[in-house]
């Protein structure tokens, strides 16, 4: 019955994923938090009726998908592991290597959600968050002295854009605008267009950043979304046509 062998094999490597989902499930079911350690070996056997190998095959696929933290030693054992924000966006970004990630897509994202962004922080930013945000940006508030500061003066206003989501009280909100900007930061042509002088580029998303300080602070949910979405269609449109002119020369 070569049939029933063939799914009885697939059954069987099927198993310790299936034994890292239940594993996963059961975490949340303790209530289980970073640093806590799961039960050992033996007890995890009992516990899940199966076998050691797959006990140990499941556990190396939560330890590879950065859930759990396998230590050795004395106080050896599994422990769950708090998956950090940028091991995330490693992971998702993985699934959009071979994707055609274009800056119109970003922005399109980007347009829609930092106003929404924006508008959630009106109660929570506070005086010290301002001024930090201000400091930030003297980073680029006069016109770079060489091409080096030049890339720095745009990867400083992306950094003032992290800060507001690493804010933002919705975490599924904050994640995606952080992803999006992980995202644009990796893109080629953003490279290609911050090697070049966008004095237009740093001087119009100063005076955005600037009129939406002075809206959160007002508490004027109207105006800070509308100043954002200004600021994203500004910059939307000034990177897109840059891309048009670097696009043009490389193929000349």
């Amino acid at each position: 019955m070569p049939h029933a062998r063939g799914a009885t094999s697939a059954r069987g490597r099927n198993r310790p994923r299936e034994l890292a989902e239940a594993v996963k499930d059961w975490i949340a079911e303790q209530a289980l938090q970073p640093g806590d350690r799961l039960p050992q070996e033996k007890d995890l056997i009992t516990l899940f009726k199966a076998s050691r190998g797959t006990v140990r095959e499941a556990l190396k696929l939560l330890e590879a998908q950065d859930l759990i933290r396998i230590r050795t030693g004395p106080h050896g054992g599994a422990y769950v592991k708090d998956v950090s924000l940028e091991r995330a966006s490693e992971l998702l970004g993985n699934y959009f290597f071979f994707k055609d990630i274009t800056l119109h897509d970003i922005y399109e994202l980007r347009i829609r959600l930092e106003p929404d962004l924006a508008v959630s922080l009106i109660d929570i930013v506070t005086s010290e968050d301002r001024n930090e945000l201000k400091q930030l940006m003297r980073r680029y508030d006069h016109p770079p002295a060489t091409a080096e500061e030049e890339r720095e003066q745009r990867f400083a206003e992306l950094r003032f854009h992290e800060r507001l989501a690493e804010l933002a009280p919705n975490p599924l909100l904050s994640f995606a605008c952080l992803f999006l900007i992980r995202l644009l930061k990796e893109l080629t042509i953003a490279h290609r267009i911050y090697a070049q002088p966008q004095p237009e580029l740093r001087a119009g998303g100063h005076n955005y950043q600037k009129q939406l300080l002075d809206a959160l602070e007002r508490k004027d949910a109207r105006r800070v979304r509308r100043i954002m979405r200004e600021h994203m269609k500004f910059a939307q449109t000034h990177m897109q046509a840059q891309e048009m002119v670097i696009l043009k020369r490389f193929l000349r």
